[in-house]
């Protein structure tokens, strides 16, 4: 289920790095600690099983502000507007809805590091509505869309493109491994049909997390439009958890419409 949390700027503070996504992750983390401490560690440390990788099955939406002025060179939006919103998303039954709502209804955020930073009050919180019952969307990536493989050559892990001809059978195998991992599903899914066509053209975009510490790392992800047709249940895992890769952490978060 989708939530959007409203938010008002109560601090001086105007300025946030660029390179947010880590802190707003952090300030979820600490929500969900602050009600729940055993399930927040969980899903900080070890999150839930699919095949060879962890799930934590929540996303977020890219802080969505209305003024801003970017400065490229320091790496900082100077944020203009008071009212500032996220779209946030957790894989959890529909009984988990008032809790939601209330775990974060007039919550006080931080978003940024020791030096630049904006402070946030929450004053609304609301359930987005789901998708419509269909099994052809029409997507577009809000935020970058990660898919790594392990290059035999190197046994690295390389981020691929939505351009790379086997994207589709990557993303498929992500899709099943999360869908896997949730502890409700009672039935393991090993194929589904899917038919993903790229819409637009790709826009590569490196994002570090951890900034300015010694665990600083990038990643890299693609913005692109895209139509998926798949099984209902799936489109519903892309809504709840997310897109792709590494979605605790802010990627893959993809709006959707039929059509």
């Amino acid at each position: 289920m989708r939530f959007q949390i409203s938010f008002i700027r109560c601090g001086k503070s105007n300025m946030l790095p660029m390179d947010y996504q880590y802190y707003l992750s952090a300030w979820i983390y600490k929500v969900l600690f602050n009600a729940d401490k055993e399930f927040a560690q969980f899903l900080h440390q070890t999150g839930y099983s699919g095949s060879s990788k962890n799930f934590k099955l929540f996303n977020y939406s890219p802080l969505m502000f209305e003024q801003y002025v970017l400065w490229k060179e320091r790496a900082l939006f100077e944020i203009k507007s008071d009212s500032i919103k996220v779209k946030v998303s957790f894989q959890l039954g529909e009984a988990a809805e008032k809790f939601i709502i209330g775990l974060f209804n007039q919550q006080i955020a931080y978003i940024g590091n020791k030096f630049n930073g904006i402070e946030l009050r929450v004053n609304h919180i609301e359930r987005i509505p789901d998708l419509s019952e269909n099994e052809k969307h029409l997507y577009r990536a809000l935020s970058p869309v990660v898919i790594s493989v392990i290059d035999p050559a190197t046994k690295y892990a390389r981020y691929t493109s939505p351009v790379d001809e086997e994207y589709s059978k990557w993303l498929k195998n992500n899709l099943i491994n999360k869908f896997n991992s949730i502890p409700l599903n009672s039935n393991q899914i090993v194929d589904f049909e899917m038919d993903f066509v790229l819409k637009s053209n790709p826009r590569s975009k490196l994002v570090t997390i951890k900034p300015d510490s010694e665990q600083a790392s990038k990643i890299r992800g693609y913005l692109f439009d895209f139509e998926l047709t798949a099984p209902i249940y799936i489109h519903n895992l892309i809504q709840s958890a997310g897109f792709g890769e590494k979605n605790s952490m802010g990627f893959g978060w993809c709006e959707g419409n039929y059509t």
